[in-house]
């Protein structure tokens, strides 16, 4: 066996066995000796190494570098500089840097000492450190930067990382969640949520979960998160940890809810509008439908709401709309829905009653609710309204009758005089489709010309003589034969067709006024009376077509009388006697219709003070006739007397009728006696006759 002093090894065999790349230096840097690692790795051969100065393998930004270590290694040459923490180069023969770690050390061969350089390669290092850096960003970013709020969360789902963004969002420190569940922020009523999430991945049930809970923020503020949560494995498939991604829907979901709330209520006075009463009223119809029991609907207008607007302007109207509103909802029971229909509509759908007698009970504590005037926009002002109720059972009854049903009533409470409640009963429908089917047909009459005016003889009792027309509305229909006033008029007066008829009903009599004054055989020019229905005469453009009418037919306004009723003078009497005051002022008389049958207060006569009063016929001819309803009749005519003012008697149909009135110096009369109403062809025929008996 070969001893090691039988071993002859030289030093190039020493530096050819080193793994480094290695050179022999002498003190001015020059390379005496170069081994092959160094040659594969710089690209040179050996002869291109050896000879030259170290500097040529050294990038020029870290030749500084270089001479640095030679100087420490000079002051002590027995010092080993090793390099494997700096970020250092050699350069090679193409123009390249390979990435190596840097040795200085000091060698003795055959007497004299050399320096000893070394490289080792290690781009496989600094790539794999490089790898791990750029790792570790994209782990800051997509976890610790992330905007998101983040959580890892060990098997017992304790939280063992977070995000400054998780503890932002519910206000709480790293320290005081680390090592903790999240039950103690978890708003109580959604303790349980994460918890049975957690315990179906653990057995298995599921590989990813997402769902919602809240939590409570340091501040006291409840946060809705959407929570997504998945599990970390390794190779074999085993649960490492969980990931937990969260968002702050807080603010999504408050825009979400106030939007639903705007899509489901009016935006005006905040109660439910049609789309959620449809949605109520349905399931109140099912829940009725499977279990039984009476729900009501009331639906409630008010009544010349039209006029706040017109007189006081859009802005005290919807205030006042609001005012309704909250009386409304302060006797509104909590299990009924309260909606604002539409305009000055309101709808109340009341569940769980007893029948038609707690529905009246309803409607009565809505009514009297509005008994006491609004204080709007430093106006107190009165506000009644009308109710139509429908009252529904387990009966075969479509939603959409329901709703039909209460339409109908609506408009019979109106009907009937306003400020009331009417309840449906069955058969009204029909009765509703049929007036429908006038006011259509009557439409298509005024379009097509089928309406007409007639006119009846007024008559001066003294002596006879035709002194002026009342002109009143004739329709004619092809089926029904001669259509009654008594029929279509308060029809239409439930519609905007009443305007359309009273301008027709203006132009017309006008216009055959003006005819009649052109016969040459009239000794006096009669008047002609045109009867105003409440709209008309409450309407804001009345005066205007008044006066247009007369200028287009060359009529002096003095012979023109406009007649209203007692119940018309007594809407809005501010309002009345502002418009006779400027009927009067133009010359246009005013009388009034039907006296005696409607005045709580004769002192509203004097006050109106018209030109004109006409004596309803229930007093020219009684049912019954007594001493009583002679001096009734007294009275009335001898009351007009002493307040100045013409008397005109209704229905005279006989003689001793006629005399009593002459009797009694009534100044005008009118009645079969003379004539019905006819039309204009025929009272041009007696403009200026009398009549004789």
């Amino acid at each position: 066996m070969s001893t090691p002093e039988d071993l002859s090894i030289s030093w190039q065999d020493l530096l050819e066995a080193l793994p480094d790349g290695t050179a022999l230096i002498d003190v001015h840097g020059v390379m005496h000796y170069a081994n092959a690692e160094l040659a594969y790795l710089t690209g040179y051969t050996h002869d291109e190494l050896v000879g030259q100065n170290v500097q040529m393998l050294i990038p020029p930004v870290l030749r500084p570098m270089e001479g640095e270590a030679r100087r420490q290694y000079a002051q002590d040459p027995d010092t080993r500089i090793i390099w494997n923490d700096r970020e250092l180069t050699v350069l090679c023969k193409d123009g390249t840097e390979r990435s190596v770690d840097f040795a200085l050390s000091s060698l003795t061969v055959d007497g004299h000492r050399w320096t000893v350089g070394s490289i080792r390669d290690n781009s496989a290092q600094r790539a794999a450190e490089q790898a791990r850096a750029e790792a570790e960003q994209h782990f800051r970013l997509a976890f610790e930067d992330n905007m998101a709020p983040m959580v890892f969360t060990d098997l017992d789902d304790r939280i063992i990382a977070t995000n400054d963004a998780f503890c932002s969002m519910i206000g709480r420190t790293r320290n005081e969640l680390i090592g903790f569940d999240s039950k103690p922020f978890t708003y109580p009523d959604d303790v349980g949520i994460a918890e049975s999430s957690h315990s179906r991945f653990l057995h298995g049930e599921i590989r990813q979960a997402r769902y919602v809970k809240r939590y409570l923020h340091r501040d006291g503020r409840t946060i809705i998160a959407e929570v997504s949560k998945s599990p970390a494995r390794d190779k074999t498939g085993k649960t490492l940890y969980f990931i937990i991604s969260e968002r702050d829907i807080t603010e999504e979901r408050m825009l979400t809810a106030q939007l639903s709330h705007q899509a489901l209520h009016d935006p005006l006075t905040g109660l439910a509008n049609r789309a959620l009463l449809d949605d109520r009223l349905a399931q109140a119809h099912s829940r009725i439908m499977r279990q039984g029991g009476h729900g009501a609907l009331l639906l409630l207008d008010l009544d010349d709401f039209k006029g706040v607007n017109d007189t006081y302007g859009h802005l005290v109207g919807d205030q006042l709309l609001e005012a309704v509103a909250r009386r409304l909802e302060a006797v509104t029971r909590t299990t009924d829905t309260l909606c604002r229909f539409g305009g000055d509509e309101f709808l109340y759908l009341a569940e769980g009653i007893s029948g038609s007698d707690e529905a009246e009970l309803i409607a009565n504590r809505y009514l009297r609710s509005l008994d006491e005037p609004f204080a709007v926009g430093g106006l107190n002002l009165e506000q009644r309204a009308s109710l139509g109720v429908v009252v529904w059972n387990s009966s075969n009854v479509e939603v959409s009758d329901v709703l039909r049903d209460a339409d109908v009533a609506l408009y019979e409470a109106k009907r009937l005089g306003k400020g009331r409640h009417f309840v449906y009963v069955p058969g009204m429908h029909h009765q509703a489709v049929n007036r429908f089917s006038i006011v259509q047909e009557l439409r298509q009459a005024v379009a097509s010309g089928d309406l007409a005016m007639h006119y009846q003889p007024i008559v001066r009792l003294s002596t006879n003589e035709v002194v002026g027309f009342e002109a009143l509305m004739r329709w004619y229909h092809a089926e029904r034969g001669w259509v009654p006033p008594s029929d279509f008029i308060p029809l239409a007066e439930g519609s905007d067709l009443i305007l359309e008829l009273g301008a027709f009903a203006l132009h017309e009599s006008i216009l055959a006024a003006s005819e009649w004054g052109r016969s040459k055989d009239s000794l006096s020019e009669p008047y002609v009376s045109v009867n105003l229905s409440a709209r008309q005469f409450h309407d804001p453009g009345l005066l205007a077509l008044v006066k247009r009418e007369l200028d287009l037919c060359s009529l002096p306004a003095d012979r023109l009388i406009l007649e209203i009723t007692e119940g018309v003078a007594l809407i809005e009497v501010a309002d009345t006697l502002q418009m006779i005051e400027q009927l009067t002022t133009l010359g246009i008389g005013v009388a009034l219709d039907d006296f005696g049958t409607g005045f709580s207060s004769l002192s509203y006569l004097a006050l109106l003070n018209p030109m004109i009063i006409k004596v309803d016929q229930s007093f020219v001819r009684p049912a019954i006739s007594s001493i009583h309803s002679d001096r009734l009749l007294e009275t009335i005519v001898s009351l007009g007397h002493n307040l100045g003012m013409t008397m005109l008697a209704e229905g005279i149909e006989t003689q001793d009728q006629l005399e009593t009135l002459r009797g009694l110096h009534c100044s005008l009369g009118q009645g079969f006696l003379f004539s019905r109403a006819v039309p204009f062809s025929e009272a041009a025929a007696l403009v200026g006759t009398s009549f004789s008996f």
